[in-house]
């Protein structure tokens, strides 16, 4: 679970003012509500940019001001393994245990580390998913104590999430280059329309082994949503493509793809509510601006995507993101 990325949960809400005549209630704003009571949003206090977004976040979609979890925890990509028991761990975890609410999503604004410190370089947000089986101190090498890497028991699953059910949460972040990118994303998701398309799938060459079922899975994700009714385009291998269409959804090599054009990736733009994924293995390992390494998928948000899996660190194969699923 050594993930990470961009990818917004919860329901928002738009109260009704200067309304004079009594207003009956509106069942799907009561859903939104009880949703939105299910989304922890952790906020780091030494941000300006955290607590701006955290509390624009929360009154966009509707979060309970109880659910706010405040914490102080350094701005930098790593976090040493102390300062993430004691500063970010186990506020959250009190925050859960105290809430009045079943908790079952956790929203972690721009300023929270991607990363622990250490060689294993495990993300900051697959360590949080299981947050009630850390039950030791930190160890050397950056990973606590009781945490092995495991199938993921809501992988493909067609059913509601719930933390109890399933025993773990579902943990996501707001990150991007500058606050009003990440402002965009809370806007974007909350205007989302149901779109028919495009997407878009962009397989490369000199893939084989387990990187070929990856090759194999883009040719499957373009054929799911045609089947289903979806418009829906792949591209021919060796040729990077940016198509002008505003996008619905995509995947790709990324900068793994021996064609791969930086200018091509930054022509991407996409559809309120569109989903990406890209295999590259460091593309969430920072969202600062650099020139230099892999490509990252801070590049997507500002292009307009809404949500997007990223990795801090190599994930290997096996924790890629199906985009058939």
């Amino acid at each position: 679970m050594r993930r990470s990325g961009a990818l917004l949960v919860a329901s928002a809400l738009m109260p009704a003012f200067f309304s004079c005549a009594p207003v009956t209630p509106d069942p799907a704003d009561a859903r939104a509500s009880a949703e939105a009571a299910r989304v922890l949003v952790v906020v780091n206090d030494d941000s300006d940019d955290s607590r701006l977004l955290g509390a624009y976040y929360a009154q966009r979609r509707g979060v309970p001001f109880a659910n706010m979890v405040h914490v102080r925890v350094p701005l930098t990509d790593e976090i040493g393994a102390s300062d993430f028991y004691d500063g970010l761990l186990r506020p959250v975890r009190t925050a859960i245990r105290s809430s009045a609410t079943r908790i079952d999503f956790i929203v972690l604004m721009k300023g929270i580390p991607l990363r622990l410190d250490g060689r294993r370089g495990y993300s900051v947000d697959g360590q949080l998913v299981q947050l009630d089986s850390l039950t030791g101190p930190p160890v050397e090498d950056g990973a606590m104590s009781a945490v092995m890497p495991h199938r993921n028991p809501y992988y493909a699953r067609r059913e509601p999430f719930s933390s109890r059910r399933f025993g773990m949460y579902l943990v996501t972040r707001l990150d991007c280059y500058e606050l009003a990118q990440c402002r965009a994303l809370v806007d974007r998701a909350a205007v989302a329309l149901p779109e028919q398309g495009l997407f878009f799938f962009n397989p490369s060459l000199n893939h084989d082994g387990a990187y070929g079922a990856m090759q194999a899975a883009l040719l499957e994700a373009h054929l799911v949503m045609r089947d289903q009714g979806f418009s829906s385009r792949i591209a021919q291998p060796g040729v990077f493509e940016a198509p002008a269409e505003p996008l619905a959804g995509y995947a790709s090599w990324g900068s793994n793809d021996p064609a791969f054009g930086r200018d091509a990736y930054l022509r991407l733009r996409f559809k309120p509510g569109a989903l990406a994924e890209t295999f590259v293995s460091t593309s969430a390992r920072t969202f600062a601006r650099t020139m230099t390494g892999q490509s990252l998928i801070a590049d997507l948000i500002e292009d307009g995507v809404t949500g997007v899996k990223g990795y801090v660190s190599e994930p290997y194969a096996a924790a890629l993101a199906r985009p058939q699923i």
